[in-house]
Protein backbone atom coordinates (compact mmCIF):
# COMPACT_ATOMS: atom_id res chain seq x y z
CA UNK A 1 0.00 0.00 0.00
CA UNK A 2 1.64 3.36 -1.15
CA UNK A 3 -0.93 5.77 1.01
CA UNK A 4 -0.08 6.10 4.43
CA UNK A 5 -2.82 7.20 6.79
CA UNK A 6 -2.81 10.35 8.46
CA UNK A 7 -4.07 10.62 12.24
CA UNK A 8 -4.97 13.50 14.09
CA UNK A 9 -5.17 12.98 18.03
CA UNK A 10 -7.54 16.08 19.28
CA UNK A 11 -7.36 16.14 23.32
CA UNK A 12 -6.79 18.63 25.92
CA UNK A 13 -5.59 16.34 28.79
CA UNK A 14 -1.68 16.18 28.30
CA UNK A 15 -1.69 12.71 29.67
CA UNK A 16 -4.44 11.33 27.55
CA UNK A 17 -2.92 12.53 24.50
CA UNK A 18 0.70 11.47 25.20
CA UNK A 19 -0.95 8.25 25.99
CA UNK A 20 -2.88 7.49 22.71
CA UNK A 21 0.13 8.94 21.08
CA UNK A 22 2.49 6.65 22.51
CA UNK A 23 0.10 3.96 21.64
CA UNK A 24 -0.36 5.08 18.25
CA UNK A 25 3.42 5.14 17.82
CA UNK A 26 3.40 1.36 18.99
CA UNK A 27 1.59 0.14 15.83
CA UNK A 28 4.94 0.72 13.79
CA UNK A 29 3.81 -1.70 10.94
CA UNK A 30 0.75 -0.12 10.07
CA UNK A 31 1.17 2.58 7.46
CA UNK A 32 0.22 5.54 9.57
CA UNK A 33 1.80 8.97 10.42
CA UNK A 34 0.75 10.92 13.19
CA UNK A 35 0.06 14.60 14.89
CA UNK A 36 -1.69 16.08 18.29
CA UNK A 37 -3.29 18.87 18.87
CA UNK A 38 -4.13 20.20 22.47
CA UNK A 39 -6.85 22.91 21.68
CA UNK A 40 -9.77 21.91 20.65
CA UNK A 41 -11.84 24.93 20.14
CA UNK A 42 -11.09 25.84 17.03
CA UNK A 43 -11.23 22.22 15.88
CA UNK A 44 -12.58 22.68 12.60
CA UNK A 45 -9.94 25.14 11.40
CA UNK A 46 -7.17 23.05 12.77
CA UNK A 47 -8.56 20.38 10.50
CA UNK A 48 -8.55 22.40 7.76
CA UNK A 49 -4.55 22.55 8.16
CA UNK A 50 -3.90 18.75 9.11
CA UNK A 51 -6.00 17.70 6.70
CA UNK A 52 -6.01 14.24 8.59
CA UNK A 53 -7.76 11.27 7.31
CA UNK A 54 -8.73 9.77 10.90
CA UNK A 55 -9.30 12.28 13.59
CA UNK A 56 -9.39 11.16 17.57
CA UNK A 57 -11.01 12.93 19.76
CA UNK A 58 -13.21 13.18 23.49
CA UNK A 59 -16.62 13.66 22.44
CA UNK A 60 -17.18 15.30 25.76
CA UNK A 61 -14.51 18.15 24.46
CA UNK A 62 -16.89 19.10 21.19
CA UNK A 63 -19.55 20.28 23.07
CA UNK A 64 -22.66 20.16 20.18
CA UNK A 65 -20.23 19.40 17.66
CA UNK A 66 -21.01 16.38 15.64
CA UNK A 67 -18.83 14.64 13.27
CA UNK A 68 -20.79 15.46 10.80
CA UNK A 69 -20.46 18.94 11.59
CA UNK A 70 -17.01 18.88 11.77
CA UNK A 71 -16.61 17.06 7.90
CA UNK A 72 -18.71 19.75 6.77
CA UNK A 73 -16.91 22.63 8.48
CA UNK A 74 -13.58 21.28 7.22
CA UNK A 75 -14.16 19.72 3.99
CA UNK A 76 -13.09 16.63 4.85
CA UNK A 77 -16.00 14.28 3.72
CA UNK A 78 -14.37 11.06 3.80
CA UNK A 79 -12.61 11.67 7.03
CA UNK A 80 -13.02 9.03 9.78
CA UNK A 81 -13.58 10.17 13.51
CA UNK A 82 -12.81 7.87 16.66
CA UNK A 83 -14.52 8.73 19.95
CA UNK A 84 -11.50 8.23 22.23
CA UNK A 85 -13.86 7.47 25.13
CA UNK A 86 -12.70 8.17 28.86
CA UNK A 87 -16.04 9.12 30.61
CA UNK A 88 -19.32 7.71 30.18
CA UNK A 89 -20.79 8.63 27.08
CA UNK A 90 -24.55 8.28 25.72
CA UNK A 91 -25.10 5.69 23.12
CA UNK A 92 -26.97 8.21 20.88
CA UNK A 93 -23.72 10.27 20.81
CA UNK A 94 -21.26 7.67 20.13
CA UNK A 95 -23.29 6.11 17.42
CA UNK A 96 -22.58 9.41 15.44
CA UNK A 97 -18.51 8.38 15.14
CA UNK A 98 -17.01 5.73 12.70
CA UNK A 99 -15.79 3.85 15.82
CA UNK A 100 -14.98 4.20 19.66
CA UNK A 101 -11.94 3.61 21.62
CA UNK A 102 -11.78 3.14 25.18
CA UNK A 103 -8.57 4.00 27.29
CA UNK A 104 -9.81 0.52 28.57
CA UNK A 105 -9.63 -1.30 25.20
CA UNK A 106 -6.49 -3.19 24.41
CA UNK A 107 -3.94 -2.06 21.35
CA UNK A 108 -5.10 -4.69 19.90
CA UNK A 109 -8.79 -3.16 19.33
CA UNK A 110 -7.06 0.05 18.20
CA UNK A 111 -4.96 -2.00 15.58
CA UNK A 112 -8.72 -3.80 13.95
CA UNK A 113 -9.98 -0.20 13.73
CA UNK A 114 -7.15 1.02 12.02
CA UNK A 115 -6.54 -1.72 9.78
CA UNK A 116 -10.26 -1.66 8.83
CA UNK A 117 -9.98 1.76 7.73
CA UNK A 118 -7.06 1.26 5.87
CA UNK A 119 -9.00 -1.38 4.22
CA UNK A 120 -11.79 0.61 2.90
CA UNK A 121 -9.59 3.47 2.33
CA UNK A 122 -7.83 0.89 -0.21
CA UNK A 123 -11.02 -0.29 -1.82
CA UNK A 124 -12.24 3.32 -2.63
CA UNK A 125 -8.73 4.50 -4.01
CA UNK A 126 -8.50 1.85 -6.26
CA UNK A 127 -11.14 -0.86 -7.13
CA UNK A 128 -8.72 -2.85 -9.33
CA UNK A 129 -7.80 -5.99 -7.07
CA UNK A 130 -4.39 -5.63 -6.65
CA UNK A 131 -3.71 -9.47 -5.98
CA UNK A 132 -4.46 -10.06 -9.52
CA UNK A 133 -1.36 -8.15 -10.55
CA UNK A 134 0.54 -11.21 -8.58
CA UNK A 135 1.61 -15.10 -9.40
CA UNK A 136 0.18 -17.69 -7.38
CA UNK A 137 4.03 -18.35 -6.47
CA UNK A 138 4.29 -14.35 -5.73
CA UNK A 139 1.53 -14.67 -3.25
CA UNK A 140 2.67 -17.76 -1.83
CA UNK A 141 5.80 -15.57 -1.49
CA UNK A 142 4.30 -12.55 0.26
CA UNK A 143 3.04 -14.83 2.88
CA UNK A 144 6.08 -16.21 3.89
CA UNK A 145 7.37 -12.62 4.14
CA UNK A 146 4.67 -11.53 6.45
CA UNK A 147 5.01 -14.96 8.69
CA UNK A 148 8.56 -13.44 9.54
CA UNK A 149 10.80 -16.31 7.01
CA UNK A 150 14.11 -15.90 5.68
CA UNK A 151 14.84 -16.08 1.76
CA UNK A 152 16.32 -19.56 2.83
CA UNK A 153 13.55 -20.83 4.40
CA UNK A 154 11.56 -19.35 1.83
CA UNK A 155 13.47 -21.21 -0.65
CA UNK A 156 13.41 -24.49 1.48
CA UNK A 157 9.82 -24.63 2.23
CA UNK A 158 9.00 -23.60 -2.11
CA UNK A 159 11.81 -25.86 -3.32
CA UNK A 160 13.40 -23.01 -4.89
CA UNK A 161 16.86 -21.42 -4.91
CA UNK A 162 17.51 -18.79 -2.48
CA UNK A 163 18.34 -16.11 -5.96
CA UNK A 164 14.83 -17.08 -7.44
CA UNK A 165 13.02 -16.37 -3.79
CA UNK A 166 15.08 -12.99 -4.19
CA UNK A 167 13.92 -11.94 -7.63
CA UNK A 168 10.24 -12.77 -6.88
CA UNK A 169 10.62 -10.43 -4.14
CA UNK A 170 12.12 -8.24 -6.31
CA UNK A 171 9.09 -8.52 -8.67
CA UNK A 172 6.79 -7.82 -5.53
CA UNK A 173 8.46 -5.04 -4.90
CA UNK A 174 8.07 -3.39 -8.30
CA UNK A 175 4.58 -4.60 -8.74
CA UNK A 176 2.86 -3.62 -5.77
CA UNK A 177 5.20 -0.70 -4.93
CA UNK A 178 6.15 -1.38 -1.28
CA UNK A 179 9.18 -1.89 -0.17
CA UNK A 180 9.06 -3.16 3.36
CA UNK A 181 7.95 -6.66 4.99
CA UNK A 182 5.81 -4.19 7.24
CA UNK A 183 4.09 -2.53 3.92
CA UNK A 184 3.69 -6.28 2.69
CA UNK A 185 2.09 -7.29 6.34
CA UNK A 186 -0.58 -4.80 5.68
CA UNK A 187 -1.52 -5.53 1.98
CA UNK A 188 -1.27 -9.77 2.84
CA UNK A 189 -3.96 -8.59 5.46
CA UNK A 190 -6.07 -6.12 3.53
CA UNK A 191 -6.28 -8.17 0.57
CA UNK A 192 -6.83 -11.80 2.74
CA UNK A 193 -3.78 -13.13 1.76
CA UNK A 194 -3.16 -14.30 5.62
CA UNK A 195 -4.99 -13.96 8.92
CA UNK A 196 -3.60 -11.36 11.28
CA UNK A 197 -3.70 -14.26 13.64
CA UNK A 198 -1.07 -15.55 11.72
CA UNK A 199 1.50 -13.20 11.89
CA UNK A 200 4.54 -13.16 14.62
Amino acid sequence: MATRIHILVAESSQVLRGGMMAILRRLANLPIEVAEIWEVSDLAQQLVRYRPDVLVVNPAELGTQTPDWLREQSGLTAMKVVALQHTQTPAAILREYDAVFSVYDSLETLREILLRFIQEERSEEDPTDLRQKLTAREKEIVVCVVKGMTNKQIADQLFLSTHTVMTHRKNIASKLQIHSPAGLTIYAIVNKLVDIDEIK
